[in-house]
């Protein structure tokens, strides 16, 4: 994995080094100082830091990956797969009519470029419990805006719990687009906290139409909280990079499958 610039800022330099512990296995502290433009101490730095919070193991020299299956904190995951991300949203959005229409959306990374491309509509109310996509869209005077009370998950921004459920159990909503972690024709969709898939499930139950936003990585994977079986789902966006049995078998239990940018 190479960079396109010479510097970069910290948060944008731990996700790539998790991104290339994703990919290699193993990173070296004089090979990402050249890539990313900055000092080995730097670089020493955002490794012990990444060490901490237990994503990564030093080694002399660089660090191994953890075995890890627990999520990793947004922050660290907005600047993965974000051609593709982008690309999904923006054919998510093709899909809100341009109407007056109440639409839902929980957290997560492609969710938020969703929130992005809806902030320039008109005549929208939109539903969240995702605290980083309400600061988004609290600006803007043509979106009606409608967030939930919840307790804050550090991990995925996300207002989760009694409170949450609660208020999304008194609205009515148009079209729900959904961020998951996992999506299987076999264990629906998924996540990694319990809490939250409640949480999520809640906004699926309330919703006329569901749209789930998922690039190809996670389309065939499964995790440990259910938020819903597929048959709640109306359309998956995805690209080309999903697995091509996982997407037949969604397909085969009855959803639209949809590839952005084609």
């Amino acid at each position: 994995m190479t960079t396109s610039r010479t510097t970069l800022h910290r948060a944008d330099r731990v996700s790539a080094i998790l991104e290339r512990l994703a990919v290699d296995g193993s990173v070296n502290v004089g090979d990402l100082a050249r890539s990313f433009g900055v000092s080995a101490a730097t670089l020493r730095r955002d490794l012990q830091m990444l060490e901490d919070q237990k994503l990564l193991q030093r080694t002399h020299g660089g660090a191994l990956a953890q075995d890890v299956a627990y999520e990793l904190p947004v922050r660290y995951r907005s600047g993965q797969q974000r051609s593709q991300k982008q690309q999904i949203a923006r054919t998510a959005v093709s899909r809100v009519p341009y109407e007056p229409v109440v639409v839902g959306l929980t957290g997560g990374t492609t969710t938020s470029e969703v929130a992005r491309l809806l902030a320039e509509r008109s005549g929208l109310t939109v539903v969240t419990n995702a605290l980083n996509i309400a600061a988004e869209l609290a600006m803007r005077p043509r979106v009606k805006l409608v967030v939930t009370g919840g307790v804050a998950r550090p991990e995925s921004y996300e207002l989760v719990g009694p409170w949450a459920e609660r208020t999304l159990a008194s609205v009515t909503i148009g079209v729900a687009i959904v961020g998951v972690d996992g999506i299987s024709a076999a264990d629906g969709l998924t996540t990694h906290d319990e809490v939250e898939a409640q949480t999520n499930h809640v906004m699926i139950s309330r919703a006329r139409k569901v749209i789930v936003v998922a690039d190809g990585s996670k389309v065939g994977r499964a995790l440990l909280a259910r938020i819903a079986p597929a048959s709640d789902v109306d359309e998956l966006v995805t690209d080309r990079s999903a697995d091509p049995g996982a997407v037949a078998a969604l397909r085969g239990s009855g959803i639209s499958v949809t590839f952005a940018g084609h």
